[in-house]
């Protein structure tokens, strides 16, 4: 079952990321490396509840 989830960006607290994850598959909360325009680098993204 596939689960929509949001990405918040640890460092400025922007969520601008809409993704889904498999919940079976991954329980706990998803971490990625995305873009984030504020600081114009790459940042890690957070899973928020």
């Amino acid at each position: 079952m596939r689960k929509n989830i949001v990405l918040e960006c640890v460092e400025t607290g922007e969520r601008i990321y809409l993704t889904s994850k498999n919940v079976r598959n991954n329980p706990d909360r998803l971490e990625l490396k995305k873009y984030s325009p504020k600081l114009r680098r790459r940042a890690i993204f957070r899973e928020t509840k």
